[in-house]
């Protein structure tokens, strides 16, 4: 990524708990969420989008959502 991200080890204590939040049950977090460190607020926000996207209620299945993601992706040269 050529954003510059905050590491978590340099982390305040609001970014801190954001990359909490974020890492929890994966225990890592994902460069498309670290490049809101300087914002992490946004960062939350970004997860809390994502979950709804991709696990909410919609007339799409779980496969044709990750079918989109995956076309995007693809489309944008993202290599995730």
């Amino acid at each position: 990524m050529w954003i510059k991200v905050i590491d978590e080890k340099d982390a305040d204590s609001a970014l801190g708990e954001a990359y909490q939040e974020v890492g929890g049950a994966r225990g890592r977090i994902s460069n498309i969420l670290k490049v809101h460190s300087v914002h992490p607020k946004a960062m939350t926000a970004h997860l809390v989008l994502y979950r709804e996207l991709m696990f909410g209620r919609s007339e799409l299945t779980r496969q044709e959502r990750e079918l989109i993601a995956v076309a995007v992706s693809s489309f944008n040269h993202c290599h995730y």
